[in-house]
């Protein structure tokens, strides 16, 4: 067994201790040997009971650390960094571009537009005007060449403001110049279409046109930040420009952010000026199949209400001048949508016209002749009718229906739907035929015809929407029940709130009212 001496003893419990709370290095510097074992055992921790060290506490303590400098970042840090703002970039840019994307309508897309460049450019006010160039899908006639700007939308300003704006010349302002050809230096970007265009600070800028300052002091906008809707294959569909309160530009991340933003925008607004053409044709050639103008038969009144679906249904009404001053009523609806619903709604309409002349004062054959017809040369294809003959001297109708919703009659005294005989559409059976019904309408009464389309734009059930209409008739002011046009606006303003023109509005409406004197 060896001795080992009490010195180095004292020596290696002094260093251990030292080891743990200053670390190996420190505590090597702090315990090299000394010459006295006193001086190599003073620095003694205190008991663990609690009690004090034989040895005293010294007066002086021992110089603080030094401070060790930060570690520096491992370079593998800010390649992190950038990345985790690239892929925060992205998903903002996706967010966006998904809430564009879920817009129907121009009128959503250009809104939806505005709000999300403000916020990538860090703006709060804004508008952007939309004029495609000649040639380009055109969604209607205000298009046209030489007219101005087509379509404006706002953002943060009242119309008043943005009339301010548009008072200044187009050369003044940059989206102007963009939309006129001028493109900023007289050069084009890299695609061949005008580049975006800062104006950081519109107030301190000498060659800003007067009548531009004046209008920007009275708004209180001091900066702004224009980029051109354009691509490749839609060419320049017009600009957009976001306006800042104080003097200031958006950073080179922003501009290549909105700048993504702004060439996806614009292929949505492409692909939705086609299909607000598509639509726009599509109801002009439904308004040209039905009748321009309603005739005018002595005692009795005329008006006629009716709005094609975005889709283009086959909803139609008829009125026409028959011998002895008779009058031919007719509403109907052709299965399926589209142009071919179009093109056989436009057959069908012709035909009962040329039947009605032959043998209308009976319903029932004019109906059965039709459904021959429809069933000879469109046998894929199902349509209801409801065909009226009145004679307005004797107050006299009879009128036959093919799974047609009944007429409704509007008067002083009463205001009841019409008990029709049930019966099937054209084209489902393999031989039509139902009984007529003959109606003798007071002096001063109305008589709605009507497609299921009026009920179907409700969104209810058919039995709550027959009833709706039925209250809305009711409803119809006592001044109003002189003349149809009135009653049959009013009965539209009240059975669909939201007015025929509403976004989710699918169905056609087809709304005609006879008033017999």
């Amino acid at each position: 067994m060896l001795d080992i001496p009490l010195l180095v003893r004292v020596h290696v419990d002094a260093l251990i201790a030292a080891q743990n709370d200053m670390g190996v290095c420190d505590a090597i510097e702090r315990n090299e040997p000394v010459g006295k074992p006193t001086a190599m055992s003073a620095p003694h921790l205190p008991k663990v009971a609690g009690i004090d060290s034989a040895v005293p506490t010294p007066a002086q303590t021992s110089s603080p650390m030094p401070a060790f400098p930060a570690a520096p970042a491992p370079p593998g840090a800010v390649i992190q960094d950038r990345l985790a703002g690239w892929v925060s970039d992205l998903t903002t840019l996706h967010e966006l571009t998904e809430r564009l994307a879920r817009t129907g309508s121009l009128d959503e897309a250009l809104h939806e537009l505005l709000r999300a460049g403000a916020a990538l450019v860090g703006a709060r006010r804004g508008m952007v005007v939309l004029e495609p160039p000649p040639g380009a899908s055109r969604a209607n006639d205000c298009f046209d060449e030489g007219r101005g700007p087509a379509l404006t939308k706002r953002l943060g300003f009242t119309h008043a403001e943005l009339g301010h704006i548009e008072t200044v010349p187009r050369s003044a302002i940059a989206y102007g110049r963009i939309l006129d050809g001028r493109l900023p230096d007289g050069q084009p970007g890299p695609a061949g279409h005008p580049e975006a265009v800062a104006d950081g600070d519109l107030l301190g800028d000498k060659t800003l046109d007067p009548r531009y300052r004046e209008v920007a002091v009275r708004l209180g906008y001091a900066a702004s930040y224009t980029l051109p809707l354009a691509s490749t294959a839609a060419g320049t569909l017009g600009a957009a420009v976001w306006m800042y309160d104080e003097p200031a530009a958006p950073v080179e991340r922003q501009c290549h952010l909105v700048g993504l933003y702004m060439r996806y925008a614009t292929e949505h607004l492409d692909r939705l000026l086609e299909l607000e053409h598509a639509r726009a044709t599509v109801a002009t050639v439904a308004e040209e199949l039905l009748p321009s103008r309603l005739p005018r038969v002595p005692g009795v009144q005329l008006a006629a209400r009716h709005r094609t679906g975005p889709r283009g249904g086959g909803d139609w009404y008829d009125a026409l001048p028959l011998p002895e001053g008779a009058l031919g009523l007719a509403v109907g609806s052709v299965s399926g949508a589209g142009p071919s619903a179009l093109a056989a709604m436009g057959r069908l309409r012709a035909s009962l016209r040329a039947y009605a002349v032959m043998e209308g004062e009976d319903p029932v054959a004019v109906l059965s002749d039709l459904e021959l017809l429809l069933r000879l040369t469109e046998p894929a294809r199902t349509a209801t009718a409801l065909f009226a003959y009145a004679e307005p001297a004797r107050r006299k109708i009879v009128l036959a229906g093919a799974g047609h919703t009944p007429p409704l009659v509007v008067g002083e005294r009463r205001t009841e739907f019409v008990e029709t005989s049930l019966s099937a559409p054209l084209g489902m059976l393999a031989c039509w035929e139902a009984p007529s019904v003959e109606l003798s309408p007071e002096p001063g009464e109305t008589v709605l015809l009507y497609t299921d389309g009026l009920l179907r734009r409700t969104g209810d059930p058919m039995d709550r929407a027959f009833a709706r209409l039925h209250a809305a008739a009711a409803s119809v002011p006592m001044p109003a029940r002189d003349d149809p046009a009135a009653i049959a606006d009013h009965v539209l303003r009240t059975v669909l709130p939201e007015g025929l023109d509403e976004a989710d509005g699918g169905e056609d409406v087809v709304l005609l009212a006879a008033r017999f004197d």
